[in-house]
């Protein structure tokens, strides 16, 4: 009576996007992820590995809880590092967080 019925609007013609065209925001979005997220942390990654197999005995090496020392002694994954004269403490390599430049520590 005072409702009046609804009926489905039909589909205007040509309106039907294509099947590429419905995904391709998400694939937008994942290739700026990529570009942004992803890719430089692998980058990070690499070099990190890269310096852990090169460090070597003599090197001076800052570790993830911020003390600087001296690599003394190398084993698989235990690194020897003299913090202060007849200081050595034992870590895992993964601990080392950056190697710096020869001469960086003054021996007291």
């Amino acid at each position: 009576m005072w409702i009046s019925n609804a009926f489905a609007q039909a589909s205007a013609a040509g309106t039907d996007s294509g099947g590429l065209m419905s995904f391709l925001p998400l694939i937008l979005m994942f290739a700026v992820l990529y570009f942004i997220m992803i890719r430089p942390q692998m980058k990070r990654q690499k070099e990190s590995k890269a310096m852990l197999q090169a460090l070597a005995v003599g090197d001076e090496v800052v570790t993830s809880g911020g003390i600087i020392g001296k690599v003394t002694a190398l084993k698989d994954q235990i690194i020897s590092v003299e913090i202060s004269a007849g200081t050595v403490v034992q870590m895992q390599k993964g601990a080392i967080t950056t190697v710096l430049p020869k001469g960086t520590l003054k021996s007291a």
